[in-house]
């Protein structure tokens, strides 16, 4: 009986992570709509790439959960993610799986490195020691080492000595091993690598990122060697930056944001690094969902270094991972990079991520959408699947912006309600202007009423 209760769970959990793989995508955010994979650290090991992060629940009050998720993608086709592994526990799950004696505190950003042929997660507990765990395989699970174990007499400040607040590791060129942590202030040290845990003596560095403005430290300390140069990506609050060195041990030169949170998007925390795929450079990171700056999904951006090795700043958009946004199949809008005048993305459902509470002057903006087709006909076909809500309105579409010296008015939707809540979904529909061409797209909210107009959750486009 126990062991077809245990082929059963097995087979449950193989069925799951199919699905998952099967579900994941391409567009921001790039992992299932369901998952929520903050502080995301990619690795690539072999011909694959590995996402370890903390792991938010949708909708809640507090940030992390008791538990690490690996994700991972094969490097030639980024479009189909998969969940590697529950990888790590600080609390007994439903199976009795706990993997740290000491506390049963949430898991915070994790990084993971290769050494030997092994996998090392290191890992942050609120308010308890952090430490060390090992996998012979880079999706884990992972099986704890150590705490991290410091010197005599050495700082042991439990703020952020002993919990190893967001740690980010480097294994350099010559074996050596750097751990980089903080929160509000930085500091390094330098790994025994023949333990991966034990704090060499003489190695602690404290502000390895200078207090001095422009720099401001915050908290998610990314190390990465790109050539000869040693990067930390850090967050600036809600800007992601970035500080170059020759050494692993600094001195930190500035050198600019990356990319940032809550620019026309609700704000919050950032935090990511670098990764090179296929020979292009992209930064992960996270943005935030459902009313909360605790609910935050995986996201991707393609980066470019300037021959100085230097980085532009880029924008936050809905392609992620892909070469292009169809407007031609369905939509649904939790790809939305652009949310302004208090409308957010939430959960319903597992499979429903609307964008809702949109009334007078909201916005909802994605970027970009490839419009190029054989067809020449001047008029467009508009749909879109709507709840609605107490207050009539128009829900105008734009491109390029929202803004007429900037952007170009296509079309309206009339969107007629009867003054009351809306359970059920339907559908809207219009005819708009021919669009060609790639361009940013954008929904405006006009009502001369009181009130939400409606929820949305998904459109396309199609050729008349």
């Amino acid at each position: 009986m126990k062991n077809t209760f245990r082929l059963s769970r097995i087979c449950c959990l193989l069925f799951l992570i199919l699905f998952m793989s099967i579900a994941a995508s391409a567009q921001n955010p790039f992992l299932p709509a369901w998952e929520y994979i903050p502080d995301g650290e990619p690795r690539v090991f072999g011909d694959r790439v590995y996402l370890y992060g903390s792991h938010d629940k949708a909708g809640s009050k507090t940030f992390c959960d008791t538990k690490h998720v690996v994700w991972s993608a094969a490097l030639n086709d980024l479009t189909n993610w998969r969940m590697e592994s529950e990888s790590f526990f600080s609390k007994a799950d439903e199976k009795g799986i706990d993997d740290i004696p000491w506390s049963d505190n949430d898991l915070y950003a994790p990084d993971v490195i290769e050494k030997g042929g092994k996998y090392y997660l290191y890992f942050y507990i609120t308010g308890a020691p952090g430490g060390v765990a090992v996998s012979d395989k880079p999706g884990g699970p992972f099986k704890l080492v150590s705490q991290y174990k410091t010197p005599v007499g050495m700082h042991d400040s439990l703020t952020n000595w002993k919990q190893f607040i967001d740690p980010g590791v480097l294994v350099d060129d010559d074996g050596r091993v750097y751990i980089y942590c903080g929160y509000l202030w930085s500091f390094m040290a330098e790994l025994n690598p023949d333990n991966m845990y034990e704090v060499l003596p003489n190695t602690y560095q404290r502000n390895i990122i200078p207090v001095t403005p422009p720099f401001n430290f915050f908290e998610a300390a990314s190390p990465r060697k790109i050539n000869d140069k040693y990067y930390m990506i850090y967050a600036d609050g809600g800007l992601m930056v970035y500080a170059t060195s020759y050494s692993p041990r600094g001195p930190f030169k500035y050198g600019g944001v990356i990319v940032r949170n809550g620019r026309d998007y609700p704000g919050g925390n950032i935090h990511g690094s670098l990764m090179q795929i296929n020979g292009q450079w992209y930064i992960f990171y996270h943005r935030m969902t459902n009313n909360t700056i605790m609910s935050r999904k995986a996201c991707v951006e393609k980066v470019h270094f300037e021959p100085d090795g230097s980085i532009k700043e880029v924008d936050m958009t809905s392609m992620g991972f892909a070469e292009k946004l169809d407007p031609y199949k369905e939509n649904s809008t939790y790809i939305a990079c652009v949310l302004t005048g208090g409308n957010y993305i939430t959960e319903i459902d597992s499979f429903t991520h609307p964008v809702i509470k949109n009334k007078h002057n909201c916005v909802i903006g994605f970027k970009y959408y490839d419009f190029t087709s054989p067809s020449k006909s001047e008029k467009t076909q508009f749909k879109a699947s709507i709840r609605g809500n107490v207050a009539s309105g128009k829900m105008e579409i734009w491109i390029d912006s929202t803004d007429p010296t900037r952007g170009t008015f296509v079309g309206t939707v009339d969107i007629k309600n009867e003054g009351k809540v809306e359970t059920a979904w339907r559908e809207i529909s219009a005819k708009v202007d021919n669009i060609t061409g790639v361009h940013g797209l954008y929904f405006k909210f006009i009502s001369e009423e009181d009130g939400i107009i409606c929820d949305l959750k998904s459109f396309r486009f199609s050729k008349l």
